[in-house]
């Protein structure tokens, strides 16, 4: 069983650096995966309520929990999605959220998209300080914030996010965002960790090929050494197992120098700034 390394959280706890995303699975499919994914060492789950699968997700941890692993050794994060922005509907959501997954409590609550032209992001983070404050959700954050909506939060709130989980990927390397939240002690998070297309770039290829590993294996070590928590998604059990098979063996600061040269910053997703 592999050992994945953890981050420690502002607001306490700490997040394993990866874990198992379910994005585009379904809601029967994500009772199996996510079953495979806690098998294969897996110990952080992310969802969303617009991922449409938290009762698929529900169903596996009650199954884990059931097997032996205790509660506190998983690590479960859902997201508020925009139509329930404010602070009313975010306490809705959030008990929703909840029934569906079966639990008490989350360790992970992220508004999804900050939708800033709605202006509707800091009552909702009111809400989410009542959640946490409640010991509802243990940490509280977001996702696909840029400078500009981390800045007014922290002008309005007494509590920093814990986490920014963000699109991150070697086409998209968000160093100047990264280096904000290293000085602010937000850790960051990446999803489409792997992107679309850079698995097939020839830099990673050639390091991959050297190192008799695959490309996704190199792309997720470089997160790994960043200091970056990944979530990649899979529903192949043989990529499940190898997307977290990367802890025994490392990259040269030549190979980070070579994938940090591929940044374009291309987005595989919608910009936050319009979105």
């Amino acid at each position: 069983m592999p050992h994945v390394p953890s981050i420690a959280l502002s607001q306490g706890g700490a997040i394993p650096q990866l874990g198992y995303g379910v994005w585009k699975i379904s809601d029967d499919e994500a009772a199996h995966c996510v079953g495979l994914a806690i098998d294969a060492g897996y110990r952080s789950i992310d969802t969303a309520m617009i991922y449409r699968n938290e009762t698929g997700v529900g169903r596996a941890l009650a199954a884990a929990i059931d097997g032996g692993i205790r509660r506190e050794d998983l690590f479960v994060t859902t997201k508020l999605w925009n139509d329930d922005q404010g602070y009313d509907s975010t306490l809705r959501a959030f008990d929703a959220s909840l029934d569906r997954l079966g639990l008490d409590h989350v360790d992970l609550y992220l508004i999804h998209w900050p939708q800033a032209r709605r202006g509707l992001y800091e009552e909702t983070w009111k809400a989410f300080e009542r959640i946490h404050a409640e010991g509802r959700a243990k940490a509280i954050g977001v996702s696909n914030f840029q400078i500009a909506h981390l800045d007014r939060l922290a002008e309005t709130s007494g509590i920093i996010p814990a986490l920014n989980q963000i699109e991150l990927h070697p086409k998209l390397p968000q160093d100047e965002l990264v280096a904000y939240h290293q000085a602010h002690s937000i850790v960051t998070e990446a999803w489409s960790p792997l992107a679309q297309g850079a698995v097939d770039d020839p830099v990673i290829g050639a390091i991959a090929a050297r190192l008799d590993r695959s490309p996704g294996q190199v792309i997720l070590r470089w997160h790994m050494q960043r200091g970056v928590v990944a979530i990649p998604k899979s529903a192949t059990p043989s990529r499940i197992a190898q997307n977290i098979d990367i802890f025994d063996f490392g990259l040269s600061e030549d190979d980070m120098a070579a994938i940090a040269g591929l940044g374009t910053g291309e987005r595989v997703g919608p910009d936050p700034d319009s979105f």
